[in-house]
């Protein structure tokens, strides 16, 4: 089960910065009075007078003393205003400091041993995950109701977010291969990630309060509950297309080219359940005036739509990549025999035998046999033929078939968005690992698409792990292990009073919690 999103969240300096600031302002005001009353500091002497004494000199030395007085204070003042903006300055600084992007946690860290803050980086990498997860799940509901510029603000405060929660996972995947090596410097890598994954969390926090009150489910659901119900009416219809098509799928492909939405139709039925039950108890808090127990219910039907509304959406997609994969490879098969020839002339033209590049060929050229006889012999996954094609001809390809280039981005593109539905449909059970794949999957799928298909198969054989340790994920809401795991994923612990996870950060869960009875 997801950990709670208040492990790993660094502690509140206990120093106030409004105390600071007094602080500073109260004593420059001691020094500008302390320099500017008569009296206090020793008068300069007189210049000389030669005018006779009488009272016209005794004028004089007042309006000189004056004068001496008005001088010291201008300067003052102003030694005390710099003073000031200064000491605030500081602690502006200080304070960006510590809320800095990228910045460690305000906690210590060099006490904690390296195994309890890696754990520590594990819990919040999952936790900040999930923020953005459902802060772009109930945006999007927002802005079906309210217009792509009315949430315009928000989408770019979760893009921020995003930002820095993929940094994050970019320091854990190199922290997971090693890098850096210094346990020093390992120590402040998993602070970093534990900062980052706090920043996204504090940026969707500062914005929480303005999407409650844009959205206005505080007083009434009625426009909101009527958009869920529409899209949940509408989704129903797809499931049972998605059904349908993934039937024909089984008559044209053999299970292993199913099988990356394998049960997401059964799935998406199972949300759809979940998602009836929360409408109808959103709309009986409604009529009763339980505003906040309706806006959690409505929250959690509309999670559990968006999440059927990927599945049925995955089954689509796959089907459309499979198309596209297979006429694409009679033409990877003659790009794949291009490299293979100009691989040869390399090998005969060397002036020792290459004995590694003539192996290299070999396997390519049995990989490629295969291919052709599993092309004739049946059923066959596409996408696999390409996967194996790319694999086998890309250590002795020079680049002269292009080919093979949309192969190699098109099968990667299908296993990151395999890997991307899967986690994101199983998140209440998914740990940080899997995603730290995906996220590095997801970087690397237009620079290096090889890499990019391994890290996503290999975020979604983590993933199915993750699922499994928690029970089989198909039993119906409210029995069982994956009744708990999908009450877990949309609405908490307590299906029946707990708050559905939402737009915003850590700071702003307890905000969801429903009116008591």
């Amino acid at each position: 089960m997801t950990p709670s999103s208040t492990r790993g969240r660094p502690r509140r300096a206990t120093s106030p910065i409004s105390a600071r600031v007094a602080h500073a302002v109260l004593g420059a005001v001691i020094a500008v009075l302390w320099l500017a009353l008569p009296g206090v500091t020793t008068a300069p002497e007189a210049p000389v007078v030669l005018a006779p004494a009488g009272p016209s000199a005794s004028a004089q030395r007042e309006e000189v003393e004056e004068t001496t007085t008005a001088d010291l204070v201008l300067p003052v003042l102003a030694v005390g205003a710099a003073v000031v903006i200064g000491a605030y300055g500081y602690v502006r600084r200080g304070r960006r400091a510590r809320t800095a992007p990228g910045a460690p946690p305000s906690g210590p860290v060099t006490g904690v041993p390296l195994a309890d803050l890696d754990e520590r980086a594990r819990a919040v990498l999952i936790a900040a995950d999930d923020w953005v997860r459902t802060s772009r799940e109930e945006l999007d509901f927002a802005e079906l109701r309210l217009g792509t510029e009315a949430v315009a603000p928000y989408a770019r405060t979760v893009a921020a977010a995003r930002a820095e929660l993929t940094e994050a996972f970019r320091m854990r995947q190199r922290y997971d291969e090693g890098v850096p090596g210094d346990q020093a410097a390992r120590r402040q890598a998993l602070a970093g990630i534990v900062g980052r994954c706090v920043e996204a969390g504090r940026l969707l926090d500062e914005e929480a309060a303005g999407f409650d009150r844009l959205r206005d489910l505080a007083d009434g659901i009625g426009g909101a509950l009527e958009i869920a119900e529409t899209r949940f009416r509408e989704l129903t219809g797809r499931t049972g297309t998605a059904g349908t098509l993934l039937a024909e799928l089984a008559g044209r492909y053999p299970p292993a080219a199913r099988a990356p939405v394998a049960g997401h139709v059964e799935e998406a039925k199972d949300r759809l359940v979940f998602a009836t039950a929360r409408l109808n108890e959103a709309r009986q808090c409604a009529d009763r005036g339980e505003h906040g127990r309706a806006a959690a219910r409505l929250r959690a039907a509309e999670g559990a739509i968006a999440q059927a509304d990927l599945l049925v959406r995955a089954v689509g997609r796959l089907a459309a990549e499979l198309a596209e994969a297979a006429g694409l490879v009679p033409a990877a098969l003659t790009g794949a025999e291009a490299e293979l020839a100009g691989a040869r002339e390399r090998a005969g033209a060397a002036s020792s035998p290459g004995g590694e590049l003539r192996a290299r060929i070999l396997h390519a050229d049995a990989v490629l046999s295969a291919v052709r006889e599993e092309l004739t012999a049946g059923p066959y996954g596409p996408l696999d033929l390409l996967h194996r094609i790319v694999r086998a001809t890309a250590p002795v390809a020079d680049g002269r078939a292009g080919v093979l280039s949309a192969a190699a981005a098109l099968v990667a593109r299908s296993a990151v968005a395999a890997a991307e539905d899967f986690v994101a449909a199983h998140r209440g059970a998914v740990g940080a690992e899997a995603r730290t794949r995906l996220a590095a999957a997801r970087d690397a799928e237009r620079t290096d698409p090889l890499t990019a298909e391994a890290l996503a198969r290999q975020a979604r054989q983590l993933a199915e792990r993750d699922v499994r340790a928690h029970g089989h994920p198909d039993a119906t809401p409210g029995t069982g292990t994956a009744g708990a795991l999908l009450g877990g994923i949309l609405l908490g612990p307590d299906a029946t009073a707990a708050p559905a996870a939402s737009f915003g950060g850590p700071g702003t869960r307890a905000r969801r919690d429903p009116a008591p009875s």
